[in-house]
């Protein structure tokens, strides 16, 4: 059977059911919301612990990656992401699921070949490119005589 582009279009449309783009941004606004009001809330505490604001920020980003690490590993940070979507993208949690979902998926390969090597899988490549920019903006204020 061939199939023209413009019929499978038409195929496509009439087949495909709608997305609920107004309910699906609503549970991202929530979610993404949520999880930032926490990192707020961790901070606060951490600061009433007595964490200068700089280090209080850095617990915060630690316990929200570990958080998300762990409810990926527990298998929850799926059903959460299924639900909110970019909701917990944007937040650090996205990144720290993104390292974790592949080293877990591999984890049959062994501890070295498997997780360990798959952990980077997403996370190198955004760790270059953000080593990367940092140098030649280093360079770039180097060269203009900035301090």
């Amino acid at each position: 059977m061939k199939i023209t582009n413009q019929d499978y279009g038409k195929l496509i449309q009439e087949r495909a059911q709608p997305s609920p783009t107004w309910k699906n941004m609503l549970w991202a606004f929530v979610v993404g919301g949520a999880i930032c009001t926490a990192g707020q809330g961790l901070s606060n505490l951490y600061r009433s612990w007595g964490l200068s604001q700089d280090l209080a920020g850095t617990a915060v980003s630690v316990t929200l990656i570990f958080a998300a690490a762990l409810l990926t590993g527990l298998g929850y940070f799926d059903n959460i992401a299924k639900r909110a979507g970019a909701g917990t993208l944007v937040p650090i949690t996205g990144f720290a699921n993104a390292m974790v979902s592949p080293a877990l998926e591999f984890k049959s390969e062994g501890l070295v070949t498997g997780t360990a090597a798959k952990l980077f899988v997403v996370a190198g490549p955004v760790l270059v490119f953000g080593i990367s920019a940092s140098v030649i903006y280093g360079l770039v204020l180097c060269l203009l005589g900035a301090n």
